[in-house]
C-alpha cells in the first residue's frame, strides 16, 4: 500500500512574515557589503575633510553636496562617441573651454598640465581632461600639448548639468577636480597664476596622499 504523508502548509500570514524577514535580511547584507566596500573611500575623505593633516585649510572650494558624473556622451578628436563615465576610475583635473581656445583657455591648459607634471611619481593617478564646449576647430599648434590629455567635445548645456563656476565667473575660468568615483568634489579659484597654482598643487598632493590606501594608477 502506498503511504502518503501530509504536511501542513503555512498560513498566508506566516508566509508573508517569512518573506519580509528574508527581504530585510538581504537588504542588511547588501548595506553591510556596500559599507565595507566604501570604507576606505569614506576614511580618506574623513581624513582630508575633517582631520585635515598638517592643520591647513584647502585652497580649492569643496563642492557640497558632491555632484556625480551624469550619463552623457562626448566626441573625441576623431569623432568617436564615448560615455563620459568611461573616465571614472582615476582622479581627474578638468578644464572647460571653446575649441578655438582663447588666451585664458591656453593659460588654463598650461597650468593643468604643469600641475599634473609637478606631482612626480603620483601624476599617473591624475588624468588631464579638456571638455570642449562647442564644435570650433582646435588650433593645430595646440595638438602636441594635448597628447597626454583626454579631449572630449560635450555641449555646453550638458556640461552645465554637472560642473559650474563660482558666482560672477564663467565655467572656463576654473579647473575642476573629480574623484575616481566620478564625483565633482572641488573647484579651484578662477584664473590661476603661478602663486595660486602652487596652492592648488598642495591640495592635489593632500588628496592623493589621503586616498593612497585605496586608489591606484589606472582604471
Amino acid at each position: 500500500m502506498l503511504g502518503l504523508t501530509v504536511y501542513d502548509l503555512p498560513s498566508p500570514g506566516q508566509a508573508l512574515a517569512e518573506e519580509t524577514r528574508r527581504t530585510r535580511s538581504g537588504r542588511w547584507k547588501m548595506i553591510a557589503l556596500l559599507l565595507v566596500s566604501a570604507a576606505p573611500v569614506i576614511a580618506s575623505y574623513f581624513t582630508y575633510y575633517v582631520i585635515r593633516p598638517e592643520g591647513r585649510r584647502n585652497f580649492g572650494e569643496l563642492i557640497d553636496p558632491q555632484r556625480p558624473m551624469p550619463e552623457m556622451l562626448g566626441l573625441d578628436l576623431e569623432g568617436r562617441t564615448h560615455k563620459l563615465t568611461e573616465l571614472e576610475g582615476q582622479w581627474l583635473l578638468v578644464s572647460v573651454g571653446s575649441g578655438s581656445c582663447n588666451e585664458l583657455c591656453v593659460q588654463q591648459l598650461y597650468f593643468q598640465r604643469q600641475l599634473r607634471e609637478s606631482l612626480g611619481k603620483e601624476r599617473d593617478r591624475l588624468d588631464r581632461v579638456w571638455l570642449v564646449s562647442d564644435m570650433q576647430a582646435i588650433p593645430a599648434e595646440m595638438q602636441p600639448g594635448l597628447q597626454d590629455a583626454t579631449v572630449l567635445r560635450v555641449p555646453a548645456e550638458e556640461l552645465a548639468r554637472w560642473l559650474g563656476p563660482a558666482p560672477g565667473h564663467e565655467m572656463g575660468e576654473h579647473l575642476y577636480v573629480v574623484d575616481p568615483m566620478g564625483n565633482w568634489m572641488m573647484r579651484f579659484p578662477a584664473r590661476l597664476d603661478v602663486e595660486t597654482a602652487a596652492k592648488a598643487k598642495r591640495d592635489l598632493e593632500r588628496l592623493l596622499r589621503a586616498s593612497s590606501a585605496w586608489d591606484q594608477a589606472g582604471r
